[in-house]
């Protein structure tokens, strides 16, 4: 007997209900099935659960392959982490297939994706140079990225066109923004003042600067409102900067009265914030339809795998 004034509660009156009644989310076939040896991406796909996160990624394929079906927009919104994990080659391939319709990127992406081209390496090592103030300071990347923005086209284009002159023979085909360009796939980046390396560099223009991102901003608009019926919209690797633009966009083409419901957004991260979540994958199908769908992993194992998923789907 316990000597406290409370008594552990009786149970022998619970009621209970037999298990057929009572049914389960999970049965037994849902379950994961072994690899077989040399089934391929297809059989991977079929030996995955039928549950969670498993689930999500079937989804995306199947979102994914319906909009390249019926010609709507597949969109690739792009951190800078993608790029320097060595994805562009992924990324162009998928645009070839017609899996990635349009890009869109923060600065530090189009920097990563600049440097590649004109010099095949990027990505410094920070807290070796911070100390002596070295960092963000390459005479080139500041220079030429700079000199390429201006006149009547956003920043991406630019870059693109600048690339046709400046990207080594050898590097030029792992750019992201040299190849859409040559493709003429859009491509449109999005900065923020001070973010990006660039904004150090004495030949940076600030009105330059932002007259070209707001007009990729517009034209990062009209690609949007394309995702209407069917489109998919990706946010890889962007925790802040893709998710505040999209939000802002979607809002921006229904105020001007275009229809944008019914579609998929996917953010692709290795950690879920805030802003992909509540800003891609839940307010723009608030009262919309579509569906969001949150697949979490590092970014240089999931883009490829998502990429040969739907490229066996075409087969």
């Amino acid at each position: 007997m316990s000597g406290y004034g409370v008594q552990p509660i009786d149970l022998s009156g619970l009621k209970t209900v037999p298990i057929a009644e009572r049914g389960g989310k999970v049965s037994a076939a849902d379950f994961a099935a072994p690899y077989i040896q040399g089934s391929g991406i297809d059989g991977l796909l079929e030996c995955l659960p039928r549950i969670l996160a498993a689930d999500s990624f079937r989804a995306v394929i199947e979102a994914t392959a319906e909009a390249r079906k019926k010609q709507r927009q597949i969109i690739w919104a792009l951190g800078g982490h993608v790029i320097k994990c060595g994805l562009a080659p992924v990324l162009i391939d998928l645009m070839k297939r017609g899996y990635a319709t349009a890009f869109a990127m923060n600065g530090s992406a189009s920097i990563h994706d600049f440097e590649i081209a004109i010099a095949g390496r990027t990505s410094e090592d920070v807290e070796a140079v911070l100390p002596g103030g070295r960092f963000g300071v390459a005479e080139e990347t500041g220079r030429e990225w700079n000199a390429a923005i201006g006149g009547a086209c956003g920043i991406g284009e630019a870059l693109g066109r600048a690339l046709e002159r400046l990207a080594a023979p050898e590097y030029a085909s792992f750019s992201l923004l040299h190849e859409a360009w040559k493709a003429r796939v859009p491509a449109t980046v999005h900065v923020a003042f001070g973010t990006d390396t660039p904004h150090m560099h004495p030949r940076a223009d600030a009105a330059k600067l932002g007259a070209a991102t707001h007009l990729d901003f517009r034209l990062f608009c009209s690609l949007a409102a394309e995702l209407n019926d069917g489109g998919v919209f990706v946010n890889a690797g962007s925790a802040v900067v893709m998710p505040e633009v999209f939000l802002k966009a979607v809002s921006c083409v229904r105020n001007l009265g275009y229809t944008l419901a019914n579609f998929t957004t996917v953010n692709m991260d290795f950690i879920q914030h805030y802003r992909p979540r509540v800003n891609v994958l839940e307010r723009p199908h608030a009262q919309a339809g579509g569906c969001g769908i949150a697949l979490t992993g590092h970014h240089e194992i999931m883009i490829p795998l998502l990429a040969a998923a739907l490229i066996e789907k075409t087969l």
